[in-house]
């Protein structure tokens, strides 16, 4: 999972709120410290057990961006981390002799941080969420959403879903990617309340006599995991829980089909390691993207089965 967004939207504390851990400021002295501006790509590896079962996730937080006089090809280091994490997994996936379970360090979503302005998507975040959206599942949330009020949050989801309509923004979970008619009910509903409005914390407070993680303010605590002051519960159900294996499937089957499509298209070009494979060129129209939505949806897991 990818994290990104201009600095000063709090993806750092964020990381701290989905895992309630301090992570990324575990080399400071004191709590007290601010967390520092994040300057470079920034991975850590949690791992989270769910009714007995233990999964490993790693999130990535990147440099603030849009944050310089000239912000042009600001979103390139982002895209070209998507991109060498799907090269890794391909030239592993090319060596004659090749692992059972290939290391998967693909990104499955990014998380994208829209600044709570109330107004509309700036310029900026419209182009960059046009790439992002070609290349991973994106997920968009409107950071800092305690800095709004209730019917503020609503009217400002309203004019970036419509931005997002206009300026053909697909994010997840994409319409053209649904399986079945449980699938479109559940994601329409999903849709609707997409970008979620968040708000991140890593410390407790006491509220009511219990302990709550939240962020405390002169009028009081707002409430983390109380879906009447924020959404983030709404955010961390989908990332983890009830859409994991689905964002997984779709950035094998769709994400990574097309970049593996086009970079076999252009496989006298592939750097000859260890282990190369010599592909014989392909027949006219023999190698096509499949294109969002065309690829099969076929499970992930059932897809190591058969290349085994």
């Amino acid at each position: 999972m990818l994290l990104t967004g201009q600095s000063g939207l709090g993806k750092s504390t964020m990381v701290n709120t989905l895992f309630k851990s301090k992570a990324w400021q575990s080399n400071l002295p004191s709590l007290e410290v601010p967390i520092p501006q994040t300057l470079e790509l920034h991975s850590v590896t949690h791992v989270i057990e769910e009714k007995g079962l233990k999964l490993k996730l790693t999130v990535t937080d990147t440099p603030g961006f849009g944050d310089q006089i000239n912000n042009d090809k600001c979103w390139d280091p982002i895209l070209s981390y998507i991109n060498q994490q799907y090269e890794q997994y391909l030239q592993e996936e090319l060596l004659i002799t090749r692992q059972r379970h290939i290391p998967d360090t693909r990104v499955h979503c990014c998380v994208y941080f829209v600044p709570p302005t109330g107004h509309c998507l700036r310029p900026l975040d419209i182009e960059f969420l046009q790439r992002l959206c070609r290349t991973v599942n994106v997920v968009p949330v409107i950071a800092r959403a305690d800095s709004l009020t209730i019917e503020e949050r609503d009217a400002f989801r309203n004019r970036i879903q419509q931005d997002m309509n206009t300026h053909c923004i697909d994010v997840y979970p994409q319409k053209c990617l649904d399986e079945d008619i449980n699938d479109r009910i559940l994601n329409s509903k999903i849709r609707k309340q997409i970008p979620f409005a968040v708000v991140g914390a890593d410390r407790e407070h006491l509220v009511n006599g219990r302990c709550v993680l939240g962020r405390k303010t002169k009028w009081g605590v707002i409430e983390v995991e109380n879906v009447a002051h924020c959404e983030f519960l709404l955010l961390r159900d989908l990332l983890i829980r009830s859409h994991l294996q689905d964002l997984k499937d779709i950035t094998h089957n769709v994400h990574y089909e097309n970049y593996r499509v086009l970079r076999l298209n252009e496989s006298h070009q592939l750097p000859r390691g260890p282990g190369w494979v010599n592909l014989a060129p392909a027949s006219p129209g023999q190698l096509t993207s499949p294109g969002p939505g065309k690829a099969s949806r076929k499970s992930y897991r059932d897809t190591k089965d058969d290349e085994c």
